[in-house]
């Protein structure tokens, strides 16, 4: 199916005739194109027979090894014509628009510099097109006495079946090996955007941004080249192939007056932020706020010091490379454009590390809690996320446990009554030499760094698309990861105990590493992000990776939602990234096809949810809609007996229950995704009962398909019941994909059911509950009485068929204003 537009909000459950003159027209084209060359007629025909014939035995044998489960569009193939450099311009004569014959790709071999080959797109239908051609030229004249179709056929030096080589037009140096997935830019035949797309999703081939020009569609596919042999023998599609060179290092080897020219014009072309801009507030070595593409977004008044002998300025590098991906993202995509850009957020800096040595370890806690209120007190009805890179391996135990600093995160998300705070931060880096041999299996080690081990901060690790080396320096170097998996130093929980929350939350691009194959492995310039270098006048840029790439990246896509929709809770801003987020075909490659809870664990201990999407985040299409409710709930109450449990929440959603059952069997998806922010109680006591780190938990759970209302509610009041004692859930519907017993950790729950449309049709009940924590077992503490917040995101997908379901929740919703939710009866 086609993919439908995301052009609509997710559900919040809230002319110049006298300037044209037309003139007469003459093309000015000269007729200087050489004579054809002088032949032997019927030794040339022969020659063309005899090639011909070959490569149409060969077309054959592909159409009739076409899998129908695979192809699309028209059947045919392609062939491959060779002229001498001087005849190149008649190969338009190659192409027959009556019978489908296109002309798709042309290009001059550097090795055999006279030699000019030329691919054309034969259909099925007109297999003996060119035969017939050479027939006629061989048997057949013209009026004037001469061979039939001389014009074209004495030019032709030989003819082949078209391969993926043919197709290929940049430098063939750069041409893949076998097996190597790389990102090609696919050059589409007109019209064959929807079609590419399709048989890419059928097998496996990850695509990303496209853009249109008049005959051509360009559309960037990782794949291999047998996937793209694939991709040729079963679909009428492509046109041409690149390889997709978006790396840095031509900017990187820029001189400095044309790195200033090109940083020139960016600047003239960014339009700053508005004075109300939700602001990105960075904690790192300071920011080079001199740097003029830093200074349209990062105002003097925004940089901050814990300590007046630091000073404001970047002393590290560090903190104005972090600077130039917040405020730009990538900033080869935007140097590149030639469109306006308008910075949405702006940047605030606070250096929170001094310029020589480092804080100790045990006082990070303390000063990242200075380091967020100074902004705060400047600015204190400003919109605000906080980012923090700065990791640490010392004083982490290495299995999950809080520490002073994680916990102090803990407390500043958490904060005071309506003031919560999301901060952005890094899982953190493998420090040592990587080798090919190590990888995933040292990453899986390697654990989270401190203060990553927080509940309720958005700890971001790093994946990678960047597998293309381009630069001639590194010729046979190979990438470490491949794309769509996990970069090279990023690290994971893998080996943390079940009880910790899962980490990394999500991944972002972090560049990937490369290797000669025989020393370590080492970060070049065509595998890394560009971004503002500390200098501002002499280098103006530089390349990032690893997880602080990746967190800047974070940061940049959280602010974009949060100034899109400021009036969201930072609770809902964590949830929306994590609910949009989705694992690559890497990722869940790494896996059996029907993995067991092992691999579950293991697949999102290592890579979190996945990869989140802006327009996910921020749009729902007609075949995918999401539901957003931000509410409260009082968990807890006095007791005759102690602190009890107190209240859940019930939602009886608008469904669009009549359209689901019209889909009947049809393949549907539901995700839930449940987030809320912790008091947390750190202390080495072994975190049971009265000693846990949390102040209370939330859980959800889904009606299923044949409970009735009431039959619903009293299931989860018996798993609230039991929750201390359960071991093992015999009644888990198992066609959610983790489960509770995997996604029931930390302060974030997400999780996807897959189902038929009429069994989701009857599952529009959720219920949000509490769990026990602290504020029950700790009575003399008397924080029971607290009324906790939380964000609850709901959305339905219907994948394989275009269908409308969005409407028809949008109706119920706009014709029950104000929305009864949270009216069911409770059962007691």
């Amino acid at each position: 199916m086609s993919q439908t537009p995301r052009n609509r909000p997710h559900l919040y459950l809230r002319n110049n005739d006298q300037f044209r003159q037309s003139i007469d027209y003459t093309s000015p084209r000269s007729g200087n194109t050489p004579p054809p060359p002088d032949r032997n007629r019927i030794k040339h025909a022969t020659k063309l027979e005899g090639a011909i014939g070959k490569a149409i035995a060969k077309a054959r044998q592909q159409l009739e090894s076409r899998t129908s489960e695979i192809a699309v569009g028209q059947p045919g193939f392609y062939l491959e014509f060779e002229v001498t450099k001087d005849q190149a311009n008649e190969f338009e004569k190659l192409e027959n628009k009556t019978k489908q014959i296109e002309l798709v790709a042309v290009k001059q071999l550097l090795q055999q510099e006279d030699t000019v080959k030329a691919t054309v797109f034969v259909p099925e239908s007109s297999t003996e097109f060119f035969e017939k051609k050479v027939q006629q030229y061989r048997d057949e004249e013209t009026q004037k006495g001469n061979p039939k179709n001389a014009e074209l056929i004495t030019r032709l030096e030989n003819v082949e079946i078209g391969t993926v080589q043919s197709l290929f037009t940049d430098d063939p140096a750069l041409f893949p090996e076998n097996r190597q997935s790389i990102w090609w830019e696919v050059w589409l035949r007109h019209g064959q955007l929807e079609d590419f797309q399709t048989i890419a999703q059928r097998l496996d081939i990850p695509t990303k941004s496209y853009i249109h020009f008049p005959e051509r569609t360009v559309i960037l596919a990782m794949a291999n080249v047998e996937k793209i042999e694939q991709v040729l023998q079963n679909s009428d599609t492509i046109a041409e192939l690149r390889i997709a060179q978006d790396t840095p290092s031509f900017f990187l080897n820029l001189k400095v007056t044309e790195k200033e020219k090109w940083a020139e014009d960016l600047c003239n072309r960014t339009l700053p932020p508005q004075d109300d801009a939700v602001a990105v507030c960075l904690l790192d070595h300071g920011v080079n706020w001199r740097h003029k593409l830093i200074e349209k977004g990062l105002d003097i008044s925004d940089l901050y010091t814990c300590d007046p002998n630091w000073g404001i300025f970047d002393s590290h590098n560090h903190g104005t490379e972090m600077a130039g991906l917040i405020l730009y993202a990538d900033l080869f995509n935007a140097l590149q454009s030639q469109e306006y850009i308008t910075l949405i957020h702006r940047l605030e800096s606070v250096k929170f590390l001094p310029p020589v040595g480092e804080n100790e370890p045990e006082l990070y806690g303390a000063i990242t809690e200075q380091a967020t209120s100074l902004p705060e007190i400047q600015n204190p009805k400003r919109k605000r996320i906080f980012c923090m890179a700065v990791t640490s391996e010392k004083a982490s135990k290495k299995d999950g446990t809080p520490s002073s600093w994680s916990a102090a995160i803990d407390q500043l998300s958490f904060g005071e009554d309506n003031y919560k705070r999301l901060i952005i931060i890094s899982a953190g880096n493998i420090g040592e030499d990587i080798f090919p041999s190590d990888y995933l299996d040292r990453n899986d080690i390697e654990t989270i760094e401190n203060p990553a081990q927080a509940w309720n901060a958005l700890v971001v690790g790093a994946y990678t698309e960047k597998v293309n080396i381009i630069h001639s320096d590194y010729q046979g170097w190979q990438p470490i990861a491949p794309c769509g998996d996990l970069s090279p130093r990023s690290r994971t929980s893998v080996s943390w105990e079940n009880q910790w929350p899962i980490r990394p939350d999500v991944v972002f691009e972090g560049g990937n590493y490369a290797s000669d194959g025989k020393n370590p492995a080492e970060s070049i310039d065509d595998l890394c992000l560009l971004t503002t270098a500390h200098s501002h006048n002499y280098k103006l840029f530089t390349f990032m990776c690893d997880t602080s790439c990746a967190t800047a990246l974070a940061s940049y896509m959280a602010a974009r939602i949060l100034s899109a929709h400021p009036q969201y809770w930072p609770e809902t801003i964590r949830a929306l990234m994590i609910h949009s987020a989705e694992w690559t075909s890497a990722m869940k490659q790494r896996f059996n096809k029907a993995p067991k809870q092992k691999d579950k664990k293991n697949l999102i201990r290592r890579y979190g949810y996945g990869v989140p999407n802006l327009d996910r985040a921020l749009n729902s299409s007609k075949s995918d809609l999401t539901l957003i409710i931000e509410d409260r709930l009082l968990p807890f109450k006095q007791g005759n007996n102690g602190i009890k449990t107190n209240k859940m929440n019930v939602y009886d959603l608008p469904w669009p229950k009549e359209k689901l059952e019209e889909l009947g069997e049809t393949n549907v998806e539901l995700k839930v995704t449940l987030s809320y922010f912790i008091e947390p109680n750190p202390g080495a006591r072994g975190y049971k009962r009265k000693h846990r780190y949390g102040s209370y938990g939330l859980r959800f759970e889904v009606k299923r398909p044949l409970e009735t209302d009431k039959e619903f509610q009293c299931r989860i009041n018996q798993v609230i019941r039991n929750e201390e004692k359960i071991i093992s859930n015999n009644t888990e519907d198992n066609n959610w994909f983790l489960g509770s017993n995997l996604r029931n950790q930390g302060s974030l729950h997400c999780d996807i059911w897959t189902g038929t449309a009429v069994d989701l049709a009857n599952r529009g009940m959720v219920g949000v509950y509490p769990v026990s924590g602290w504020w029950k077992e700790q009575t003399q503490l008397e924080r029971y009485n607290e009324s906790v917040r939380y964000t609850l995101i709901v959305t339905i997908r219907v994948p394989e068929v275009e269908c409308d379901i969005y409407t028809p929740v949008s109706n119920l919703i706009s014709q029950s204003m104000p929305a009864k939710i949270g009216s069911i009866p409770f059962l007691h």
